[in-house]
C-alpha cells in the first residue's frame, strides 16, 4: 500500500516558525515501521510521486528515485536529467511518522522538514 506523506520547513534563519507554504507531499510504501520499503518502491515506483510547493511559485512534479548505494532522492523532469535531483537525507533510515524531522539537500543547502501527515492513499 502506499502512503501519502507531507512535509513542511521546520524552523530555519529565513523562517522561524517553519512554513506551511513551503513543503514537498510524496507517495510512498512504508513498511510497518514507518520506513520507506524498497522493495515495494520497485514494484509501484511509477505511483511514488511527489510535489514540491513553495509560494509564488507553480508546483514542480516528479518522482521519488532510489539513487546508487541505496539513497533516495526527488527527481522531478523523468525525460532528462537538466535539473538536479534533491537528496533526501539518510531518507531509507529515517521513520515517516508526524512529528519527526528528515532533511532534504536543495541545491547546496540541507534543510529540515516536519513530518505533518501521513495517511494511506486509497
Amino acid at each position: 500500500m502506499l502512503t501519502k506523506i507531507r512535509l513542511e520547513l521546520a524552523r530555519d534563519h529565513d523562517h522561524p516558525e517553519g512554513s506551511h507554504a513551503i513543503g514537498y507531499e510524496f507517495a510512498a510504501p512504508l513498511d510497518g515501521n514507518g520506513k520507506i520499503d524498497a522493495n515495494e518502491w520497485h514494484k509501484r515506483r511509477e505511483n511514488c510521486r511527489v510535489v514540491r510547493f513553495r509560494p509564488g511559485e507553480a508546483d514542480d512534479i516528479g518522482h521519488l528515485v532510489r539513487k546508487g548505494g541505496g539513497s533516495w532522492a526527488f527527481h522531478y523532469d523523468i525525460a532528462s536529467d537538466e535539473e538536479d535531483d534533491e537528496a533526501g537525507y539518510r531518507f531509507g533510515d529515517h521513520a515517516f511518522k508526524v512529528g519527526e524531522y528528515v532533511s532534504i539537500r536543495e541545491d547546496e543547502d540541507l534543510r529540515t522538514f516536519r513530518v505533518v501527515r501521513v495517511q494511506p492513499v486509497l
